[in-house]
């Protein structure tokens, strides 16, 4: 069983640091701003220098490998399915129903998948297909939904400016263009004095960002009264349950992969919700306990549906 010791030998080394935030937010180490800090720095600096550092030197063809398609294709399917089992039983809103379907469609690509394709998939370069897709396509249409469910209005200028807010998507579009260039060229072209910075700044952010989760845990209670517990329990049923078994279809009955291939999809497509659909809540006000809800529960059970992922696929 290789694969789920390599899961549980990856969770091991993420759960440690996660815990070691939570034990400096327990203590008060670092004082009150500094989850924020870390956060900022990770989002703003470290997370993009490495993204550059990753893909600058990934093959081009390896970049925009056809497990795309099943996370695009599983994604959608889960975003829609929302939708219908909102206007069939929920009832919500309907910016409160655009922020089920991010919170069951939006991969933590960054803050959990950066680790997991790090120490569990072995490849970190594994999440940047996806946090293209989510970058260039699912943020700017999810934000533009709420836009438009909130204030009726529908800015085309707002939409095609979105993708440049994204720090993460502009250091993975140049390690993108650094590698064609790349493979254009034969060699790589930038030099060492100034690629060794970006690399040794971008190695901070994986164990920042583990941290500032950790801190984020301490004084969590989710599904308090009064919020929404139905549509909660769905969300997370959705993006940690049927989410993986939709990437495991298309992954191997479509597209016809196996072994580390077809892994590494099931797996990616088991991350838990991006935390970025509760910043999208509170900019526009609206589902912010049903987003943070969402974010926590699906982050404390993906581990377990990680490890019998690693169990089954072995």
């Amino acid at each position: 069983m290789p694969r789920l010791i390599s899961a549980m030998e990856g969770f091991g080394v993420i759960g440690i640091v996660i815990l070691a935030g939570y034990i400096a937010a327990r203590f008060r180490i670092g004082g009150p701003t500094a989850q924020m800090v870390l956060n900022r720095f990770s989002f703003f600096i470290s997370s993009p220098c490495l993204m550059f550092a990753i893909l600058s030197k990934q093959p081009i063809q390896d970049i925009f490998h056809p497990s795309i398609i099943v996370a695009f294709a599983s994604a959608l399917a889960v975003g829609a399915l929302f939708l219908v089992l909102n206007s069939l039983f929920f009832h919500m809103k309907a910016a409160d129903a655009i922020i089920g379907s991010l919170n069951s469609l939006y991969l933590n690509s960054n803050n959990i998948g950066l680790p997991v394709a790090t120490y569990i998939l072995g490849n970190p370069a594994l999440v940047a297909p996806i946090l293209v897709m989510q970058q260039a396509l699912f943020t700017p249409v999810g934000l533009t939904a709420l836009d438009v469910s909130t204030t009726g209005r529908f800015s085309a200028k707002e939409v095609l400016r979105q993708p440049l807010h994204q720090p993460l998507l502009l250091g993975s579009i140049g390690g993108i263009i650094v590698s064609a260039i790349a493979a254009k060229t034969g060699h790589y072209v930038i030099p060492d004095v100034i690629f060794k910075p970006i690399s040794m700044i971008g190695d901070s952010a994986v164990p920042m960002i583990l941290m500032a989760f950790g801190m984020s845990l301490r004084g969590s209670k989710p599904m308090r009264k009064g919020s929404n517990r139905r549509a909660t329990a769905t969300v997370v049923l959705l993006k940690n349950l049927i989410m993986p078994i939709i990437a495991f279809l298309v992954a191997y009955f479509l597209l016809g992969f196996r072994g580390t291939e077809l892994y590494g999809c099931v797996v990616l497509a088991a991350l838990p919700t991006g935390q970025n659909v509760y910043n999208y809540a509170a900019r526009y006000n609206v589902g912010l306990t049903f987003a943070r809800d969402g974010i926590l529960l699906s982050t404390i059970t993906s581990p377990v549906i990680i490890a019998v992922i690693a169990a089954v696929l072995t």
